[in-house]
This record gives C-alpha cells, sequence and structure tokens, in this order.
C-alpha cells in the first residue's frame, strides 16, 4: 500500500495593512488628492470608521456593509446602531460615527429647502416633507400650514407611531392650525411598506378632516401619502 500523503495547505497570508497601500490609494490621502468625488461608498465609510480588523481592512469592512445592503445607501440610512454592530469589526463608537454622518446628511437636505416655500401641485408637497420621513422605519403623521397664497407658514409633526400605523387627531389639528391662523391644511403621512395605496382608515380620516375643514373654512388642500419612491395624493386622484 503506498503512502497517501496529507494536501499541501497555502500558509496564511495577512492582508495588507491600508498604511502600506499606496498613498493615493489610501482612502485620506486619496480624498485629499484627487477629491471626495474620487472616494467609493465603502472608502468612504473607511474613514468614518478608521480601522478594520486583524484580517480586514476597514476598506472591506465598508465593502461587508454594503455588501449586505446590495450597496443600497438609502438602505444604509436607515440601519440602526445595533444593525451596524452585527458585522465585525464595528462596534458601538463606530456605529454611532456612521449613524451620526448619515444623520447630518439627512438635515442637510432638511436645511436646503428654502424658507418660504409656496405649494402649487402634490410633488412640491412630497418634495418639502422628504426630508422629515425619508427613510423612517415608522408612521408618522404631519401637518402643513399654509397662509392665502399657498406659502407654507409652518409643518408640524402630529404622532409617530409604528410599523402599520399611527393615530392622528383632528381636534390637535386643527387647534394647531388655529393657533397659526393658517388659512388651509395638508395632511401628510409615511407608509414604511412603500405601499402607496391609502387604507379604509386612510380614506376615513380624510373624509371626517374634510367635512370639519369646511365647517371651520380650514380646507383640507392635500393628504399625500409618503413612500420614499413615491406617493400617492387624494387630490390628485380626484377622491378628496
Amino acid at each position: 500500500m503506498k503512502d497517501t500523503e496529507a494536501p499541501a495547505t497555502l500558509p496564511y497570508v495577512q492582508p495588507l495593512h491600508i498604511k502600506t497601500w499606496a498613498e493615493e490609494d489610501r482612502p485620506r490621502e486619496k480624498l485629499l488628492l484627487k477629491g471626495k468625488a474620487a472616494l467609493s461608498d465603502a472608502e468612504l465609510i473607511a474613514i468614518l470608521i478608521g480601522s478594520g480588523t486583524a484580517k480586514l481592512t476597514a476598506v472591506d469592512v465598508g465593502k461587508l456593509i454594503l455588501g449586505a445592503i446590495n450597496n443600497d445607501l438609502n438602505e444604509l440610512a436607515r440601519l440602526t446602531v445595533k444593525d451596524l454592530m452585527k458585522h465585525k469589526g464595528i462596534g458601538e463608537a463606530k456605529a454611532i460615527t456612521i449613524v451620526s454622518a448619515l444623520e447630518l446628511g439627512r438635515r442637510r437636505k432638511e436645511t436646503s429647502v428654502a424658507a418660504k416655500t409656496r405649494i402649487t401641485c402634490s410633488t412640491d408637497i412630497y418634495n418639502y416633507i422628504k426630508p422629515q420621513l425619508l427613510d423612517l422605519p415608522h408612521e408618522e403623521f404631519w401637518v402643513i400650514l399654509l397662509n392665502r397664497a399657498n406659502v407654507v407658514m409652518k409643518k408640524e409633526s402630529i404622532s409617530s407611531g409604528g410599523v402599520a400605523g399611527t393615530v392622528a387627531d383632528p381636534k390637535i389639528i386643527f387647534k394647531k392650525a388655529l393657533e397659526q391662523l393658517a388659512s388651509s391644511i395638508i395632511l401628510v403621512h409615511n407608509h414604511p411598506s412603500g405601499n402607496t395605496k391609502p387604507s379604509a382608515a386612510d380614506i376615513a380620516l380624510t373624509k371626517k378632516m374634510k367635512e370639519a375643514g369646511q365647517f371651520l373654512d380650514l380646507p383640507i388642500l392635500d393628504h399625500i401619502i409618503f413612500t420614499d419612491n413615491d406617493y400617492y395624493s387624494f387630490a390628485d386622484e380626484g377622491v378628496l
């Protein structure tokens, strides 16, 4: 019987540390040399987290995080600190850094909206309220209060609920409108599921609000069901 030889095992090769890369390939140096637009999403994440693990560079960790969400930055913005900590190399401090950076990006979108916004159509409403409702994992109900020229006076959060729904109290909505001496009201709430179709409760509330608004001379101009990629307008559909 011939002796069988054990299969040869390849020696472990430790991955190169980022500091051993060519200077123009290191994320921080690359940003300085070529500008922020030259960096990949994984490289930007690498800068945020600073370091990787014993076997993974910070860029590798960034790639793993993005790979788990199909490289969708909108999905990344929805991740919580606990979600991010499930990845190797991401502790609480690094997860907080990523969440904070994405929140700054969201707030930048919010502050880019002009102070005096005139509403002329449902698309204006959608774009105006987007900074508040984009990427939310739960439902929220908001109202937009307008003057006689349809210029936004104020937007108000009415309630925040779970994934399946939230409660909107007509008394609170009209109280806020009367306090601001608003001339009209727009209702907005989001569907985290991405389904724009109004529920029976949505339709009933809209009808109730419309009737109360007519009595108080505070017309409901529209009710928008917001999703991250689309919306439903009661006014556009002729059901308001």
